[in-house]
């Protein structure tokens, strides 16, 4: 029964990928939440270190609302290694409150993948968004956050107020990585 636990453990690390001690930290996520308005195409400017994107440049997600009010997920990427584009599927749907920004993501081609939170802790919706995952595991915690833009290289204004969540949220800036958004294809 404890190799079974160690092995739940060491998954649910994978998928949430900066471990430290303790539970998940609080943070600000958006109360008064426009899920419409945050639909279409999200580019990756910088994010935590996440093995799922491991190589990956032009990353992308595109989010579309289903008539049952969950979510479409398509993230897309493009190897460095290879050249090679990938795509994954999946559901998000409302964790709390209508208007709360606290989503679950399922991506059910994912063994032992199980609900991702994805929670928007702000956004604009027109140029810049805030999202974070956390998932406590007893002890210990693991996080990824993502500052995504509706443009692949925002300006240095819309970049700083995404900065300007992350210092208000306590959050870590030296673990951030630029994600490579030069030379991609068009959508």
């Amino acid at each position: 029964m404890l190799a079974l636990s160690i092995i739940f453990l060491l998954v649910g690390l994978a998928s949430a990928q900066i471990p430290a001690l303790g539970n998940c930290p609080d943070v600000e996520y958006m109360t008064n939440f426009d899920i419409e308005k945050y639909m279409g195409v999200w580019y990756e400017i910088e994010k935590y270190f996440a093995v799922f994107e491991f190589g990956g440049k032009c990353v992308q997600a595109n989010y579309t609302l289903n008539n049952n009010k969950t979510i479409k997920v398509i993230n897309r990427q493009i190897s460095y290694i290879t050249g090679v584009a990938s795509s994954i599927e999946g559901i998000a749907r409302s964790e709390g409150a209508s208007n709360e920004s606290k989503l679950l993501v399922t991506f059910p081609s994912v063994p032992f993948g199980g609900n991702a939170p994805y929670w928007v802790l702000e956004t604009d919706y027109d140029n810049y968004t805030v999202v974070w995952s956390c998932k406590s595991f007893g002890i210990l915690h693991a996080k990824i956050i993502w500052i995504l833009a509706r443009e692949p290289s925002p300006s240095l204004d819309v970049m700083q107020k995404a900065y300007q969540v992350l210092n208000r949220n306590r959050i870590n800036r030296a673990y951030f990585m630029r994600t490579d958004q030069k030379n991609c294809p068009a959508n």
